[in-house]
């Protein structure tokens, strides 16, 4: 048997091996790096993988660990813990509720919009969930709410930070496309590449994110017209209307200064996202001191679950270095090019095999586990294909939300489970993320036909 055929046959079955270990339930981090050096000892034996290769881990570790770029990601991360421990995150929904509550289907939608807020904030799903879980459930619960649409309108809102800037898996794409995008031109021989930055996934990210929280809007107003009985309106008291505007104004203008400040000066080119996301972080420390609920304790716990958070991010990173290294240098990567250029269909059907093997995953894995494994190995061909990266890494973002919200595995179904009462069901859950599935599914489409919704403005504000 020939080096090269071996060598595709061993990533081939590494690849098989590591989705087995997940399933059986291993940390992501070490089953990737662990089952992915066992195969580059067998490699190694069988005279298809150099040993010297390992020698690159090191500078591609220290790489990481001094990429500008990914400072920002702790940054971004810790400006949304802080407007979450420090409750201006709950402010922000219980006023909202009271604004839009005396509508049918107002208290849904005011949920919508909050959501789009926090994940413009936070850029992580989990939180984003749990926090309007916590919060938004019981009291669409005592609105008499039908527990489906609640479920489901809680669940797909937490998932707005998928694809919302600034979420961290943007920029995370960001960075390896930009790397991936100069490789592919220099092979075509253009050796000037334009370059490819995290502020142009921002720009593409933000339309289809508005695309989205207008079709969740829209369904929103649907059921209040066609089953207005599953969202009643939620009669304010009057006590509580007085002073109602001044109440939105405190909670809503100084987080929506601070978004916006932070995403138009990475939109616009006046900062980097890691200068965008200090000033984010320092700015949500500063309203959380101006509303008396900075504290020892608050600064504490948001340290705390930023470098968790961060520490789990780049722990998956390191392992999926590892595996890319003995995957591509095995012959893993011929093996993925000649099955996505032999698909019927050039780069659309290459693209649509693509994304049904990232939404299956994202069954199983996180959304950091997916990108670290499948962008750096189907990137390229894509983009040798002629796929436009900036589409790409926005369709992927959508695509791994909606994953997220489809039962019976979405993880965003899980986290809002680990808080509803018992007598929300499983099955409730289930049912109503469904509709909210089919929209993701008409935004993609969206997206695929009219490709110019992403591209438009980073073009723009190229110019």
């Amino acid at each position: 048997m020939s080096p090269v055929l071996l060598g595709e046959i061993l990533s081939g079955l590494m690849f098989v091996g590591i989705i087995g270990f997940l399933l059986l339930g291993f940390p992501v981090a070490f089953t990737l790096a662990g089952v992915s050096l066992i195969f580059g000892v067998f490699g190694i034996m069988l005279g298809v993988f150099d040993p010297s290769n390992f020698g690159a881990l090191a500078s591609r570790y220290i790489g990481f660990m001094t990429n500008e770029v990914l400072v920002a990601v702790p940054l971004f991360i810790f400006m949304g813990v802080m407007l979450e421990r420090s409750r201006i995150a709950e402010q922000l929904l219980t006023t909202m509720g009271k604004l839009f509550g005396s509508l049918r289907g107002g208290l849904g939608m005011s949920i919508i919009i909050v959501g789009a807020l926090l994940a413009a904030s936070t850029g992580v799903v989990g939180a984003t969930v749990v926090t309007m879980g916590l919060i938004s459930l019981p009291a669409m619960l005592r609105a008499k709410y039908d527990p489906k649409l609640a479920s489901g309108v809680i669940c797909a809102s937490g998932t707005l930070g998928q694809i919302i800037p600034p979420s961290t898996v943007l920029i995370f794409m960001g960075d390896m496309l930009s790397s991936i995008n100069a490789q592919v031109q220099m092979q075509q021989g253009n050796f000037a590449p334009t370059p490819v930055t995290v502020g142009d996934l921002f720009a593409g990210a933000f339309l289809p994110g508005l695309l989205l929280v207008g079709c969740y809007l829209a369904w929103m107003v649907f059921k209040a017209i066609a089953d207005p009985e599953s969202c009643p309106a939620m009669p304010v008291p009057p006590e509580e209307r007085r002073g109602l505007w001044k109440d939105v104004l405190v909670a809503l203008v100084p987080p929506l200064l601070l978004i916006f400040t932070v995403l138009g000066s990475i939109l616009l080119g006046i900062a980097t996202p890691t200068e965008a996301g200090s000033v984010g972080a320092v700015g949500a420390t500063i309203l959380a001191a101006l509303r008396w609920r900075l504290s020892f304790r608050v600064l504490r716990e948001a340290a705390i679950a930023t470098a968790t958070i961060t520490s789990m991010i780049f722990i998956i990173l390191f392992g999926a270095s590892v595996f890319s290294i003995v995957f591509r240098l095995m012959g893993g990567d011929n093996l993925v090019h000649e099955f996505l250029t032999a698909l019927p269909g050039g780069a659309v059907g290459a693209m649509i095999v693509v994304m049904l093997i990232m939404f299956v995953l994202g069954f199983i894995l996180d959304t950091f586990e997916i990108i670290f494994i499948v962008i750096p190995i189907t990137a390229p061909i894509l983009l040798m294909l002629g796929v436009d990266p900036i589409w790409l890494g926005v369709i992927v973002g959508v695509n791994l939300q909606t994953s997220f919200l489809t039962p019976p595995f979405g993880f965003a179904l899980f986290y809002l489970r680990g808080v509803a009462p018992n007598r929300i069901s499983t099955g409730m859950i289930y049912k109503g993320a469904i509709p909210f599935v089919g929209l993701q599914i008409f935004a993609i489409a969206l997206l695929f036909i009219f490709p110019d919704i992403v591209t438009w403005l980073p073009s723009v504000l190229q110019r």
